[in-house]
């Protein structure tokens, strides 16, 4: 540290200075008259360093001080006779040389310490600027890594929803070619059995009842597999979800067993959900046996209901999502919990954790893509060892409230009569002709086509016709199209659709269009019989 740094303290505090330089003057004269016989010639050049140091010290107040009272101490202790006044006898010559030589000193001196001053003033500046140059840049380095983070996370996003959507077409084509297959399996299967006497060998019975199971499954699957890819026909309504998760709750203990603790936790006020209460239902059992098999030696579920706000920023993250007002309902487990690469993949088809045989890998990947239909948003929190959290948010509803659904029971399988004629329009010629023989089974007079060009030909010859039943999906003219063409003709003809795969005519954005009927394959002789009744007789 230099001298002018040092005396920094005293130049700041200005009576410690004055002070100071009344002592250095002091401190001179005594030495000045110790030293009388070497320096008699020189009665002032003592003052000059106290000057200087004054100076130094003080600045320029503190140096004229310094300088003046040293002329005044030599000129009455070693310039005037003793007892003498001060400047009675003055030689000017010497007295006007130690002050010009002390006005110099405390001139060049006091600019020197200014341009210390100025120098350490404009170090410390600069360093100031320098420190708050670094923390913006640190600041700003700190946001364009969150905003690379943000942007990474939401092109790893984007990627994903462009692998699910990929993963979606495929498994819809096929699912759409299991559909048609299953169809005639399952058909076949309930006329055999209704063909059955009861003095068939035991065998035959238990052959039929598991390939029935068999096919059974296999249409679950496909229609995991369509719910995954966003092609399964939505009814979406005005839900009540606290007195849907409340109904729940004896199937839930049903389903989980004993071991498993229920916890619903029911938000006020809950707005409606816009959604389809029967996939709801399944996506909520769905979460609560991935829940219970995360849970092996017992734990507790919660499931909790409340209403939700996603922002602009939040959709930002999550390119997929829309912003908006949600209805959230999350299911909770205090089971093992996921590692962040299994939560990753969760919502791939077929991916499990499980042992083989044990799951099929969908059930996630059914939630994922019926809530994705809805126009909802799905997302999984999860550690070791604490559990695991998957919040299902569902559009809300913004119209006003749904009334009851009517579910009318049926005690026996309804039937129809040769007077009821329906004309079956399907270009596949093996499900055309299943699905013949089971409106015949059930009484119903029955003419087919294998396209739409021929139906509108049958149409012209059979004026008594009650129900147009047709694919959707076919070549040249589609089934809404040959609807349309074919009321017509006949304004108050019923028409049921059949399908097994919705991304077609009369399903937009995953929901069916106004006043369409839908029968989608593949469907048993009961939901036949029961759909092709309430057509018929609504009442």
């Amino acid at each position: 540290m230099d001298i002018i740094s040092a005396t920094r303290a005293i130049r700041a505090r200005p009576v410690l200075a004055y002070a100071a330089a009344v002592a250095l003057a002091m401190i001179a004269l005594g030495l000045r008259r110790y030293f009388d016989r070497t320096l008699d010639s020189s009665p002032y050049l003592a003052f000059l360093p106290v000057v200087a140091a004054s100076t130094l010290i003080g600045r320029r107040g503190a140096g004229i001080l310094s300088a003046l009272l040293g002329a005044g101490l030599a000129q009455y202790y070693l310039v005037a006779p003793t007892g003498s006044v001060i400047f009675w006898h003055v030689d000017w010559s010497p007295l006007v040389t130690y002050l010009l030589s002390a006005a110099a000193i405390v001139a060049l001196i006091d600019l020197m310490v200014s341009a210390h001053e100025t120098r350490v003033n404009g170090a410390r500046a600069l360093q100031r600027m320098n420190d708050e140059l670094e923390e913006r840049v640190a600041q700003r380095t700190a946001a364009l890594r969150a905003e690379i983070e943000e942007h990474s996370a939401a092109q790893a996003q984007l990627r994903q929803m462009q692998k699910m959507e990929s993963i979606g077409q495929l498994t819809g084509g096929i699912a759409h070619d299991f559909n048609n297959m299953l169809a005639i399996v399952i058909g076949s299967l309930d006329m055999a059995r209704r063909r059955l006497n009861g003095e068939e060998h035991p065998k035959v019975i238990e052959n039929i009842n598991n390939a029935t199971e068999g096919a059974r499954r296999a249409a679950e699957l496909t229609a995991r597999l369509l719910a995954f890819s966003r092609q399964q026909a939505l009814e979406p309504r005005a839900v009540e979800v606290n007195k849907l998760v409340t109904n729940m709750s004896e199937l839930l203990r049903r389903t989980l067993g004993e071991h498993i603790q229920i916890e619903a936790v029911l938000s006020g006020g809950l707005w409606h959900a816009f959604a389809d209460p029967g996939q709801l239902e399944n996506a909520i059992v769905n979460l609560a046996v991935n829940a219970r098999d995360a849970m092996e030696t017992g734990g507790r579920l919660t499931i909790e209901t409340c209403n939700a706000d996603l922002d602009d920023r939040y959709a930002r993250n999550h390119p997929e999502v829309a912003p908006g007002q949600y209805v959230l309902v999350s299911v909770t487990d205090t089971g093992s919990g996921m590692p962040a690469e299994v939560i990753e993949r969760a919502f791939d088809p077929f991916f499990t954790t499980k042992g083989v045989g044990k799951g099929t890998g969908l059930g996630l990947s059914q939630v994922f893509g019926y809530i994705k239909q809805s126009g909802g948003h799905v997302k999984i929190y999860s550690e070791l060892g604490q559990g695991t959290t998957i919040k299902l948010y569902l559009p809300r509803h913004l119209g006003g409230s749904a009334g009851p659904t009517l579910v009318r029971s049926q005690d026996r399988l309804p039937t129809g009569s040769f007077e009821q004629v329906i004309l079956v329009v399907e270009d596949d010629q093996e499900v055309r002709r299943m699905t013949v023989a089971a409106l015949e089974e059930l009484g119903y007079r029955v003419f087919e086509a294998a396209s739409a060009k021929e139906a509108l030909a049958i149409m012209a010859d059979v004026p008594q016709l009650a129900l147009l039943f047709t694919d959707i999906v076919m070549p040249e003219m589609n089934g809404r199209e040959l609807a349309d063409r074919a009321r017509l003709v006949k304004p108050d003809l019923r028409v049921l659709f059949t399908t097994g795969y919705t991304r077609n005519a009369v399903v937009h954005n995953g929901v069916l269009d106004t006043g369409v009927v839908l029968l989608t394959k593949p469907f048993t002789l009961e939901q036949l019989a029961l759909k092709v009744s309430e057509i018929l007789d609504p009442s």
